[in-house]
């Protein structure tokens, strides 16, 4: 117990006053009242003179009795054996049943009880002083505010966040009605905006806010939490768990500022009560005399400010993380739209971090896949044509760019047959985009032109004429020029002659045959 307290209590006591209503007044446990209340009537002790009444000489009371020397217990002999069950987590009943049922023990459970007692008492633990570099360390934690009114007109006592610079004592104190990871986080940063600085290390507990899976040697951090500490180049040092002696310096301030800042005091707002911390932190408790380090907080403090971390140009941007699968589409859903998440395989788990106005995806390992705006339409779809999967119904563009590569009249055409059929008119691009493949690009730019001058051009139009221009170009090639003379040709004199010998005998035969 603080000193101030202990001298209170004995004065309280002195004036007649009950030990209950020392105990309410204080703020202490009526127990400790009484102890010190046998303290103070304990033989030995000098009893000063009382306001207003003459001293009168205190005869000593005769000394007592020597105590009798202790009788060694029952259990002497089984000691070694009742360590070993204590080891095993067993209780005092316990050992006493076994004793009697295994050893013969004859004496009263009382016996067992008492020497039970005594292996597990231990000495005082003794406790290390840490101390810290300037800017090295500060301290987090949650505790509980002053009443304050709500809304609905009731009185709820807000979450009292705290920091604490380890070195000069220095601390930052807000409440708040919501304690969830991201207000957690946003504490911190304006807390080091606070101070104009960041430290190297924050040593919190393992309550859930900062800590999401506690652990002796490696445990883990909240994402948010952990990018925010990034951000201002500090790193989280978590406590083991039921170690709170490992950040004492915060459960100090903590207690500090509930039973003097806040002890006694409603609020009728948050904002109010949040004014008043800022107050009472400038006027009473950062120039206090520090109770260890018996120095000013802002002396020390005014020490520790260029040992600080420089804060960043910008303020955090923050997100909240989920995981989520990739559907066979190659994409996630998040708030009612979808984001592209290739190359993430179909099935496979990604991170999404949504911020303000983006949506980033990573993979397993934590690199970053994919960065979308964020849409605010349900059921929109942000996937680029690039990542989409062959689809006839988003090949126009292309098909036409591969008609334009063709020619002029190839481009005129296919705009033609897409504008009278639509969708359906698509089959026919495909096949003019192919015909390369078995014609020269001239001759279907020649034949389409042909073919727009027709009423109802069209593929087929197109196909058929280079088909007949192809076919005509194959005879050519089959059969050789004709001569009108030559070593191998008669003359057309000969011929002449030849049909006028022969010319009446065909003249007489048909005459027979009448």
């Amino acid at each position: 117990m603080k000193p101030n307290l202990r001298i209170s209590i004995q004065t309280l006591l002195q004036t007649g006053r009950a030990q209950r209503e020392i105990a309410r007044v204080i703020g202490v446990d009526p127990k400790t009242v009484r102890r010190i209340a046998r303290e103070s009537k304990s033989p030995g002790v000098a009893t000063g003179i009382c306001a207003g009444k003459a001293a009168f000489p205190v005869e000593n009371p005769s000394p007592r009795p020597p105590a009798p020397a202790a009788t060694p217990s029952a259990c002497a002999i089984y000691r070694e054996w009742i360590e070993a069950q204590l080891v095993l987590g067993r209780n005092a009943m316990s050992i006493y049943q076994d004793l009697v049922e295994r050893h013969g023990f004859t004496h009263a459970y009382n016996s067992v009880k008492r020497f039970v007692a005594r292996l597990k008492a231990r000495e005082p633990e003794r406790f290390d002083v840490l101390d810290a570099l300037p800017g090295e360390e500060a301290q987090v934690d949650f505790g509980e505010g002053a009443p304050t009114r709500q809304t609905n007109g009731k009185y709820r006592r807000p979450y009292l966040f705290v920091m604490t610079l380890k070195y000069s004592g220095k601390s930052f104190r807000k409440v708040v009605w919501k304690a969830d990871q991201q207000s957690w986080a946003r504490l911190h940063e304006e807390a080091f905006w606070t101070f104009n600085g960041s430290v190297q290390y924050v040593v919190l507990d393992n309550l859930k806010q900062g800590v999401v899976r506690p652990d002796l040697y490696e445990p883990a951090i909240n994402s948010v939490y952990a990018a925010v500490l990034a951000h201002y180049g500090a790193v989280a040092d978590a406590a083991r768990v039921a170690d709170p002696n490992r950040k004492g310096t915060v459960e100090n301030a903590i207690q500090h500022t509930q039973s003097t800042a806040l002890k006694g005091r409603k609020f009728e707002s948050i904002e109010e009560q949040n004014v008043w911390l800022a107050h009472w932190e400038e006027r009473w408790a950062a120039p206090r005399i520090h109770g260890r380090k018996k120095r000013q907080v802002l002396a020390m403090f005014a020490e520790e400010k260029p040992a600080l971390r420089a804060l960043p140009a910008e303020r955090f941007r923050y997100f909240r993380e989920s995981s989520h699968t990739v559907d066979d589409s190659g994409l996630v859903q998040v708030l009612r739209s979808y984001y592209a998440a290739i190359p993430a395989a179909p099935g496979s788990i990604v991170t999404v971090r949504v911020y303000d106005h983006d949506v980033e995806i990573f993979d397993g390992a934590g690199a970053l896949l994919r960065r979308h705006p964020r849409s605010f339409v349900p059921g929109h779809f942000e996937m680029k044509d690039s990542d989409r999967i062959f689809n006839p119904s988003r090949e126009t563009l292309r098909l036409l760019g591969k008609a334009e590569k063709l020619g002029p009249h190839c481009l005129a055409l296919g705009r033609d047959i897409f504008l009278r059929y639509g969708r359906a008119g698509q089959k026919a691009l495909y096949g003019m985009t192919n015909l390369p493949r078995t014609y020269a690009k001239a001759d279907i730019e020649n034949a389409a032109m042909r073919v727009m001058t027709m009423s109802q051009p069209s593929y087929q139009a197109l196909k058929r004429i280079l088909e007949r221009h192809a076919a005509d170009t194959e005879l050519q090639k089959m059969s050789p020029d004709l001569q009108q003379s030559g070593p191998h040709i008669r003359q057309i004199e000969e011929y002449h002659a030849f049909f006028e010998r022969v010319q009446p005998r065909f003249d007489d035969q048909s005459t027979d045959n009448l």
